[in-house]
């Protein structure tokens, strides 16, 4: 591993600036902090509250900078009442979550949420810049919604294999060798 920066303001402000730049041409700042983070070795936690920290300090700076700017309409704006409660509820449901569940598991439930709402995002596009019509352009959101069924199939499926073949393998090891006693 390499060696942990110790000069953090002088790395960390053009890093924070690049960062920042990367965030608002892109959304994309995972990878550069991932690695940062694992640079300066931090154990799971710490990682994980670190990234959670830069992405909500993020996703607010661009929510204030996006209302500055005049972005958001009214419809946006009477949103807002259903989305905050959603994420004050969501965030410590997720915590209690991603500790009772498989880390993989639920990680592959989020990328499926993911992936259904930027399906129908995909699908109400389409129809407002009048490529398709109303119920063709839903089938974006269907294919979607079918091609992760099919892979969360095959995950789970592929799961319970696992799972099974790691229970006999400690059943033989436990010298339970038989069947129920």
């Amino acid at each position: 591993m390499a060696e942990a920066i110790q000069s953090k303001w002088l790395v960390g402000l053009p890093f924070g600036t690049m960062l920042g730049v990367l965030y608002s041409v892109t959304t994309i700042s995972g990878p550069p902090l991932a690695i940062l983070f694992n640079n300066q070795g931090l154990v799971k936690d710490e990682f994980r509250a670190g990234l959670a920290l830069v992405r909500v300090t993020e996703s607010g700076l661009t929510a204030i900078a996006y209302y500055k700017l005049g972005l958001f309409i009214e419809e946006s704006r009477s949103i807002l009442f259903v989305l905050v409660p959603c994420v004050v509820v969501g965030i410590p449901l997720g915590a209690l979550l991603i500790r009772r569940l498989d880390a993989e598991t639920f990680r592959r439930i989020c990328m499926s949420f993911d992936a259904w709402v930027v399906g129908f995002g995909l699908s109400r596009v389409l129809i407002e810049v009048k490529l398709m019509e109303s119920p063709w352009a839903y089938g974006v959101m269907a294919a979607t919604i079918l091609i992760d069924v099919c892979l969360l199939y095959v995950f789970f499926t592929a799961r319970r294999g696992t799972v099974q073949s790691s229970h006999a393998l400690a059943s033989l090891r436990s010298g339970n060798r038989g069947g129920p006693t």
